[in-house]
């Protein structure tokens, strides 16, 4: 076996952190999120397998716009934090979504790019498909608070 990279043990460690946090959210279990097995380019990606639950529209049937939403914003905040390895939670600040199609009765994928990260702000963008990537049924952006806060003081470890 082969020792892994100092790149490789990085991208390791970040999905180690994103999968602990996603973890510890008890509606991303509910939904069914979860991350893909097959990482790309030390990418995180997200997965949501498709349950009958999560149709909103049964005649079309297509998957509630509310479900895909979450998807994206979990895998937002999650990306971020896995990202910049802070120990407090980030903050969605505002997140906007492009339905592009409907979310047929298929598994969904979620990825994040992040534009820019400063010392209070990232931008996040964050593509949802179910085929392939180059065909997203929905792109959303996201501005996360990474800085801490007053609020914090109650979740900080000492």
């Amino acid at each position: 076996m082969t020792p892994l990279t100092e790149p490789e043990k990085t991208v390791q460690r970040m999905h180690e952190r994103t999968a602990a946090a996603l973890a510890a959210v008890p509606y991303f279990h509910h939904l069914g999120i979860r991350l893909a097995a097959d990482a790309h380019d030390g990418e995180v990606t997200f997965y949501l397998p498709f349950d009958a639950r999560l149709v909103g529209n049964p005649s079309l049937p297509a998957i509630h716009g509310g479900v895909l939403a979450t998807l994206m914003q979990a895998a937002a905040l999650l990306s971020t934090s896995a990202a910049l390895g802070n120990a407090v939670p980030p903050k969605l600040v505002d997140f906007s979504i492009d339905y592009l199609s409907s979310a047929g009765p298929a598994d969904l994928y979620a990825q994040c790019e992040m534009h820019r990260v400063g010392r209070r702000i990232a931008a996040v963008g964050i593509r949802c498909w179910q085929q392939s990537p180059d065909a997203p049924v929905a792109l959303g952006r996201a501005h996360v608070y990474v800085a801490h806060s007053s609020s914090d003081a109650s979740v900080m470890t000492p």
